[in-house]
């Protein structure tokens, strides 16, 4: 076999594509005339994460992209890392007869279903940075030899190449995805104030206003108390715009969305080459917040661990981040909020008591809708209007007599959230029509929709209800939200649309839920 030839022809075939999977399926196909192949696959090691991905998948037909993550147990994890280091940073192609046999790629061959297969392995190093695997299988139980695996080390470098530019595209995607919802969340937050105008401020929030005014010129914590829906992030906002700092940056946290694996690299940053994937230096929300406001929302669903790291930023005012080898110093005003009960989290040792005495310097609470009936008309002519306009409608909707006295009766266990998404349902359902909020009003049907055992304190919220149905079917896509099977095609709504309904519901999907359901089948198995 003429060496130069092969390389040229698996080379150009590598490099043929932008898309990756195309590109791999044609080498595959040259590839299996001179080696025992069924398939082909790319998997990403992550060290941080402790997991492989795997990205790529080619058989006969075609190649596709996949996200297959698989978590390695503790062991694994070192085993690899000393396999790793072991390479000192040159390549090999290994052999091996049974992929079961191989404590290393055992865990990635049962998910994907090749356990009895042989296989050649080849690792892909670009600059002295391991990325992972290319693995060749064959179905037909055909040994490999030192001379095949010879041939595949051949075309390393095209293929490390590859898997190179694939995960520098990954990054930008996400950056950008990232960059489009920091845009969507901005028009949304700018669409809550107007100026120092806050809906209510006169009336039933008079009370919190006056607190409001008095704390903001400081630079003192503050800790925002109150139901889901109240309005804290609005009055979070309305803090940060009448303080010295209004013209610096307010950063949110989404405390109750941040997995704990990807915690310190969101809130601190990391340096390039922390961990796979890291190909440029990213700012935490803490040095993004340098100078203005950082907002802790939902602080109470964050693990102890976090507390203490979080407790750790606010003694000392300085940062590291994750793969940095100095400290970063921070100037930020914390904003806290949470509605659940810190005090009664620190006698059951849920919450720290040194990090509730940090953030409890200024307690402000903020009180249910159905404690300031007075706002309401006020709020439902704002959203009428802004509603209005996300929908593109040419009018302004009008309310049928009776219409304040149905919404005033009502008891809101949504709070203002529910009456925004209440008010955008009546506005989608009526059209030209008054809006009267007759659904509103007691009917037997809504009271037998959602079983008893579902609802959360006799809530009928339409958030509440949403979040039933999303869980629904979620479990009958095993957690998948992608894809011909998954969440979004059923639910008939863009991916990333569901995807950030779910964050805001606090609803587990992908790796998120299958790890709660392991651990509900385990917890079922030792009662």
């Amino acid at each position: 076999m003429d060496e130069y030839q092969f390389f040229y022809e698996a080379g150009c075939r590598i490099c043929g594509s932008r898309e990756i999977e195309k590109a791999f399926w044609r080498c595959f196909r040259y590839l299996r005339n001179h080696i025992p192949a069924d398939s082909l696959s790319l998997h990403l090691f992550d060290s941080g994460l402790g997991i492989i991905e795997t990205v790529v998948d080619v058989q006969a037909e075609r190649g596709v992209l996949l996200s297959v993550k698989t978590q390695l147990p503790p062991t694994a994890r070192k085993r690899i890392s000393a396999f790793i280091e072991g390479l000192g940073g040159k390549p090999q192609c290994q052999i091996i007869n049974r992929l079961s046999q191989d404590k290393m790629v055992r865990p990635v061959a049962r998910d994907m279903g090749s356990l009895d297969d042989p296989g050649l392995i080849l690792d892909l190093i670009v600059e002295g940075e391991y990325l992972g695997t290319l693995a060749v299988t064959n179905a037909r139980g055909e040994t490999y030899t030192e001379e095949h695996a010879r041939m595949l080390l051949l075309l390393h470098d095209p293929f490390a190449l590859a898997a190179a530019n694939f995960l520098e595209y990954t990054v930008v995607r996400k950056l950008k995805d990232r960059l489009a919802d920091d845009y969507r969340q901005l028009g949304a937050d700018l669409m809550h104030l107007k100026g120092d105008a806050v809906v209510g401020a006169e009336q039933g929030l008079k009370g919190v206003m006056n607190l409001v005014r008095q704390v903001a010129p400081t630079h003192s914590p503050v800790l925002l108390l109150g139901e889901t829906g109240v309005g804290k992030e609005v009055i979070a906002q309305t803090i940060h715009q009448l303080s010295p700092r209004r013209d610096l940056p307010l950063i949110k946290v989404d405390c109750a969305a941040i997995p704990e694996s990807l915690m310190e690299s969101e809130l601190f940053g990391h340096e390039k080459g922390a961990f796979t994937g890291a190909v440029s230096k990213v700012r935490g929300r803490f040095e993004r917040a340098h100078g203005g406001t950082l907002f802790l929302d939902e602080i109470g669903e964050l693990s102890l661990e976090a507390q203490k790291r979080i407790l750790r930023v606010l003694q000392d005012r300085v940062i590291e981040r994750v793969g940095g080898s100095g400290t970063i110093p921070v100037d930020i005003r914390i904003i806290a909020a949470t509605h659940r009960p810190l005090e009664t989290m620190v006698e059951g040792r849920e919450f720290r008591k040194d990090l509730l005495f940090r953030l409890n310097v200024f307690p402000l609470s903020i009180p249910p809708l159905r404690e300031r009936r007075e706002d309401i008309p006020l709020l439902v002519d704002f959203f009428i209007k802004k509603k209005s306009r996300e929908l593109g409608l040419p009018f302004f909707a009008r309310l049928a007599p009776g219409a304040i006295d149905t919404l005033k009766g009502y008891p809101w266990p949504g709070n203002i959230r529910e009456l925004e998404n209440c008010v955008e349902r009546e506005l989608i359902i009526k059209g030209k029509e008054p809006l009267n909020f007759s659904s509103l009003l007691p009917m037997e049907p809504v009271l037998t929709e959602i079983p008893a055992e579902q609802l959360n304190g006799g809530s009928l919220s339409l958030d509440r209800a949403i979040s039933t149905h999303i869980r629904k079917v979620l479990d009958m896509t095993e957690g998948r939200v992608e894809g011909n099977r998954g969440a979004a095609r059923l639910l008939d709504v863009h991916p990333r649309t569901l995807q950030h309904r779910m964050k805001k519901l606090n609803i587990l999907f992908g790796r998120n839920y299958k790890k709660k359901q392991r651990a509900k089948a385990k917890g079922s198995l030792e009662s």
